[in-house]
């Protein structure tokens, strides 16, 4: 069989051409097409081999398209305009330009309508890496669509599907293609992962943090589940971690707001492109001081002054994961890199805006087999 020829939209840090060589499947990307230098300098050292354009889609015509005779599209369109936490704008935010005219000039208007009315058997799916044992909540919208006339064997017509459909010869786990984005209009929630070093139910659950006693069930339960593995096996072995502990300002402002996990956990928060500069909702951080309580930390604090609250705070050793650790998260290979010029606050931001490998290969996999 010849290999596929693959077209990479949005191709940032080369997560979709990672996922494709993880697939197995026989393919050549014959061009990757983003506008962001710094991504692109991360994708030229990882695939210095491929064809990289660094310029806008809209400024792709459909000659241009039709010369690079490709027979698969692999994307990951911009999310903001679609998530709760954005401004909401949907096809109005000018970031939905260059996804709505390719929609246009393949020809298409909106994404489902359309890949039907061309002839496509398409499926959605609602997945997270968590379903593939890897311990980071990141729930993200995907589609598969192929051209043909006859529907896909796990097809589900109208079904947004929570699971990867089973492969031959294959246990039944999980996988993606196409767009990664958030479900319109709303933000797709990861399982928030709060801390607490209790082993209780939810009744007995004692509320020392700003979480629910159902947060702390929840919580222990992912801790439990053991076809997840732990976040130990993503950490780096030997690095200087002091640039990435958490500064007491910050203990101290956001103590309460913090989800912290041990290497030993099952789980761990979504990170995204704020990783680092903010701290509510952007990601986990790692307690790296396991044989301290953190329950009876947070429980001391009450009536501290503030010099002696950071005093406890400090002896948890938080810190911030490391970009490479966050990339091991999201499935990419030991020796992915970045130039050494990326800073590390531009890593966050890249790692944040990309996907997870792992889940893409399988969704690979499932649409070509």
């Amino acid at each position: 069989m010849e290999p596929l020829r693959v077209l990479e939209l949005y191709s940032g840090i080369g997560g979709m051409h990672q996922a494709l060589r993880e697939s197995c499947v026989p393919a050549q990307v014959v061009a990757a097409i983003d506008v962001n230098n710094v991504a692109n300098a991360v994708y030229k050292r990882n695939f210095p081999h491929t064809q990289l354009l660094a310029k806008t889609i809209e400024g792709i015509t459909l000659e241009e398209f039709d010369r690079l005779s490709f027979d698969m599209i692999l994307m990951s369109p911009p999310c903001q305009p679609f998530t709760r936490i954005g401004l909401q704008g949907d096809v109005t935010d000018p970031r939905t330009n260059s996804f709505l005219y390719v929609l246009d000039i393949l020809p298409r208007d909106l994404l489902i309508k359309t890949i039907e009315n061309c002839g496509f058997q398409y499926q959605e799916f609602l997945l997270s890496p968590t379903s593939l044992g890897i311990p980071n909540s990141r729930l993200r919208y995907f589609l598969i669509a192929k051209l043909q006339s006859e529907p896909l064997p796990f097809q589900a017509p109208g079904q947004v599907l929570m699971d990867f459909p089973q492969i031959e010869f294959e246990h039944p786990q999980k996988h993606a293609i196409d767009a990664e984005k958030k479900i319109e209009g709303k933000k797709t929630e990861p399982n928030v992962c709060f801390d607490s070093s209790r082993q209780c139910s939810g009744k007995e659950a004692i509320l020392y943090k700003l979480e629910t006693a159902e947060e702390i069930d929840r919580k222990h339960q992912q801790d439990s589940d053991l076809s997840v593995q732990m976040l130990q096996d993503f950490l780096e072995d030997d690095v200087d971690t002091d640039q990435y502990f958490l500064p007491p300002k910050s203990l101290l402002r956001y103590a309460l707001l913090l989800d912290i996990v041990k290497p030993t956990c099952r789980r761990s928060m979504c990170f995204t492109k704020g990783y680092g500069r903010y701290i509510e909702g952007t990601g986990s951080v790692l307690q790296t001081a396991e044989d301290v309580q953190i329950e009876n930390i947070y429980k001391s604090l009450t009536n501290l002054s503030q010099e002696e609250k950071i005093k406890k705070l400090l002896m948890l050793k938080l810190r911030y994961f490391t970009p490479k650790e966050i990339a091991n998260l999201h499935g990419f290979p030991p020796e992915f890199g970045f130039p050494e010029n990326i800073t590390v606050k531009q890593r966050y931001r890249l790692l944040g805006n990309s996907l997870n490998v792992c889940v893409v290969a399988k969704l690979i996999k499932v649409l070509c087999e």
